[in-house]
């Protein structure tokens, strides 16, 4: 039950009687009721009520005055007149006067006087709840615009950042349209090609580069990040072409209205190859100057081993041959460093000639045969439709391959291990793997065994070089052919290479292009 809080005010104490009896039956239960009105204003300063009631003639102070004052310690409360039919245009007047709520005139109706009581109560706590919804708006409008505010500033500190950064970048930065036009460089973009900001605006994407192999169409309708190798700026004001490499991501339109953009960022690697080139040159220059007095050590050595020099005993032959093997596995890997230079370089021009692919499979299987029947391995040979066609490709580097593949089969398969070779001409396809049952290799590791300096896996580390699987695969990719590994751990290895479109046959006339 709702609590009604009305103070009721009239001289006549009949009438307080009456409504006093009248608002028990009605569960009025906080009424306060006054025949004076400066009693009433005391109560009001301690007792705040929803309804006021006053009668308008009284002898100490008429219903308008009082209500009035009513109205300064309470804004909210409603306020009802009881006046005569006589008074009725005073009491229109305090209507606007006093913010009069009701008049009731008397004689009333009790059942429209208890009605407007209870509009009355319902009107003084809706505004009262409007009122604080008001003040709840007007503190979220306050701390809305104190909110703005503080991100406009943050918005306006970041973009000062992000455009001290973009200015003061040693990279070129282009923001590109979908279409490739230039829609804005930063200060380090125009020190690269030598042109102003207004120019590069006038520019596409395939003026500005060289790049043979790139698609910038296809570039600019991915939506995913690219770093572009190979390219070259150049500089309009020295004409020197510059390397760079280039970043590309994609901007997501924020609206339909508005297009999509590209950003470049744009490395100059000038001093970087140039880096690389000279760190290239000198590993050449070192490991060919180490060939000279490694082939001049091994065959002294020779020469004492074969007894020119004097018969040896059973000790120092042995001290001999250890030395000479030491010193042949050290030319081996300065040659091995040199090609996987000359390759690296571009300096390596494969010799392709045809040849039957069997023959030299077979030289290979014999080179490794004695390692292997030390460790007392079966070497099996799988061959189909070797001896109907040739295989043109360059022997001497494909020979490197498969006696690398081969060696690394034997040295990794336990003692009485199994090695499978198996070679097969598919179309005009050559198809070799080397499959043995030795420890296998986590599939984690797989990806870092054709790498440059890989030893090993993570659990087992290598003595070799980490060479022979990178100069394996700088051959076969030079062969424009594909080379792969399978394996678990446990499980063995197979390790596999195609020489795509390599074939012919054997009664074939067909002339070989090179």
């Amino acid at each position: 039950m709702q609590k009604y809080k009305i103070l009721v005010l009239d001289d006549d104490k009949l009438v307080t009687s009456s409504l006093k009896s009248l608002f028990m039956l009605e569960g009025f239960c906080d009424a306060a009721f006054f025949n004076d009105p400066i009693e009433a204003l005391k109560y009001l300063e301690k007792n705040s009520r929803d309804v006021i009631i006053s009668d308008f003639m009284m002898p100490q102070m008429n219903g308008l005055e009082f209500l009035s004052k009513a109205k300064e310690m309470y804004p909210n409360a409603s306020m009802i007149l009881l006046t005569g039919y006589a008074d009725k245009e005073n009491a229109i007047r305090a209507i606007n006067e006093v913010g009069l709520y009701k008049y009731i005139e008397k004689p009333w109706d009790n059942d429209e006087l208890i009605i407007n009581i209870k509009n009355a109560y319902e009107r003084s706590h809706l505004i009262e709840k409007l009122e604080q919804t008001n003040k709840q708006l007007t503190k979220y409008s306050q701390n809305l615009e104190e909110l703005v505010k503080e991100k406009t500033a943050d918005i306006i500190e970041m973009n000062e950042r992000l455009s001290a950064i973009i200015n003061n970048c040693a990279d070129g930065i282009i923001l590109l349209s979908s279409n490739g036009f230039v829609l804005d460089v930063n200060p380090a973009c125009e020190l690269l090609f030598g042109l102003s900001e207004e120019i590069l605006k006038t520019k596409n994407v395939n003026d500005l580069f060289e790049a043979k192999e790139i698609d910038w169409n296809e570039v600019l309708s991915s939506k995913d990040e690219n770093l572009l190798r190979e390219i070259n700026v150049i500089n309009v004001v020295n004409g020197n072409k510059i390397p760079v490499e280039i970043s590309c991501a994609y901007i997501l339109a924020k609206s339909e209205n508005e297009q999509e953009k590209y950003v470049f960022v744009i490395r100059n690697v000038h001093f970087q190859k140039e880096m690389d080139r000279l760190r290239e040159d000198f590993i050449a220059t070192l490991t060919h100057d180490l060939r000279t007095p490694s082939v001049a050590s091994i065959q002294t050595l020779e020469y004492f081993l074969n007894g020119k020099l004097g018969d040896l005993n059973e000790k120092q032959q042995m001290l001999l041959k250890t030395m000479k093997k030491s010193h042949e596995d050290m030319l081996g890997l300065v040659n091995t460093l040199l090609e996987v230079y000359k390759y690296e370089a571009g300096r390596l021009k494969l010799v392709k000639t045809p040849f039957d692919f069997s023959l030299l499979l077979d030289e290979c299987i014999e080179q490794v045969l004695p390692i292997a029947d030390s460790k007392h391995q079966k070497i099996e040979k799988i061959y189909k439709n070797l001896d109907s066609a040739e295989v043109l490709a360059d022997r001497n580097e494909i020979r490197r391959v498969i006696i690398n593949l081969l060696g690394n089969a034997v040295k990794y398969t336990q003692d009485g291990g199994y090695i499978e070779v198996k070679a097969e001409i598919e179309s005009n396809d050559l198809h070799f793997s080397v499959k043995d049952n030795g420890e296998g290799i986590y599939k984690k590791d797989i990806p870092k065994l054709f790498k440059r300096f890989s030893q090993g896996t993570q659990e087992k580390r290598s003595i070799s070089t980490g060479l022979g699987l990178y100069l394996s695969k700088q051959i076969i990719d030079a062969h424009g052919g594909k080379i792969w590994l399978e394996s678990d751990k446990g499980k063995g290895s197979e390790f596999f290479f195609v020489l795509l479109d390599s074939v012919m046959l054997k009664n074939e006339d067909k002339l070989w292009t090179v």
